[in-house]
């Protein structure tokens, strides 16, 4: 049983307790003692439990935070790895790209011979017969080696445009199919040698710009007129093709091209060769309006559009627009 302590102090006046008083007092003394004893080893406990628990707390946490690194590592690391690898993708979609370029097939025609003979036919229905001449002009002789173009039309029939000195390796190349028409760029020899003999084999029609009539009757005499007089901005229905004629005005007054949009190729005669204008003879007759009309008719048409002159290899829009600059 506690006993109530009393303060040895009270209103400022001293105790006086009793013997007895005191005897109980410390009695009850040494008793708190134990309790305080007591409570101070449970608090002790309790303290060093909580100690304890926030200590496995601080482990547990710190745990966390260490596989939160790690894992946060790993994340960079995959990141890192990510970016790495797209370096790689980048340099493979790079390689495919120039493997893209390099497995283009070529054009058979892009060639630099000298050789007359019979290339063809490409995927586009169109054979070349390359022939070698003689060009006279203006007093002066030039051996030439020119282009012949047969483009099928359909099963059965082909256009044939700018037959030059070899009547014979035309027909030789053509076969046994027709000739629906004979379609010259102008009447330089080189462009309507053989245009008669090939037109009269299969009474074929003879297309030819009505300004180079002049130049037709000096090689041809007037009694054999083409009968069809296209100009630009005409067109011409031939079988499965459908033909722009396109002005093109420079090397003669009367110069065209044969258009064919379906088959994205352009008949350019001596207006525009591989890399430059093209001469007649060795001068131009009219550099102006030949560079207006390659920049106008010509490197308007596609990009990819197949540029097939009257002499040398084939080439394209886009390739001879990179050059036109160094012509002006």
């Amino acid at each position: 049983m506690f006993w109530k302590r009393k303060s040895k102090k009270q209103d400022g006046q001293e105790a006086t307790d009793s013997a007895a008083e005191v005897a109980a007092e410390k009695e009850e003394t040494a008793s708190a003692s134990e309790d305080e004893g007591a409570e101070t080893t449970e608090r002790a406990d309790a303290e060093a439990d909580k100690a304890g628990k926030k200590a496995d707390a601080e482990e547990d946490a710190g745990t966390e935070e260490a596989a939160d690194t790690a894992e946060d590592g790993d994340e960079s690391e995959e990141t890192d790895g990510a970016e790495k690898t797209d370096e790689p993708e980048d340099a493979t979609a790079e390689e495919d790209s120039e493997e893209a370029e390099e497995d283009r097939p070529v054009d058979v025609f892009d060639d630099e011979g000298e050789e007359a003979g019979v290339t063809g036919p490409d995927d586009d229905g169109i054979t070349r017969v390359r022939t070698v001449g003689v060009f006279e002009f203006d007093g002066e002789k030039y051996d030439v080696v020119s282009n012949t173009w047969i483009i099928e039309a359909d099963d059965e029939g082909v256009v044939v445009i700018d037959p030059g000195h070899d009547a014979e390796a035309v027909l030789e190349a053509v076969g046994k199919r027709e000739v629906y028409l004979v379609a010259c760029t102008n009447a330089y020899s080189p462009h309507i040698e053989s245009a008669i003999r090939i037109a009269e084999e299969f009474e074929a029609p003879i297309a030819l710009h009505p300004r180079e009539m002049r130049s037709w009757r000096r090689h041809h005499g007037a009694e054999h007129r083409p009968e069809i007089e296209v100009e630009g901005q005409g067109a011409l229905d031939i079988g499965d093709l459908h033909i722009d004629v396109l002005a093109l005005p420079g090397s003669s007054p009367g110069t065209v091209g044969y258009y064919v949009s379906e088959r994205g190729v352009v008949f350019s005669g001596d207006t525009l060769l591989k890399g430059e204008p093209g001469m007649v003879g060795n001068t131009y007759i009219d550099y102006t309006a030949q560079l207006a009309s390659i920049g106008e008719a010509l490197l308007s048409l596609p990009p990819d559009t197949r540029i097939l002159p009257d002499r040398g290899p084939a080439t394209t829009s886009a390739a001879e627009s990179k050059n036109f600059d160094s012509w002006v």
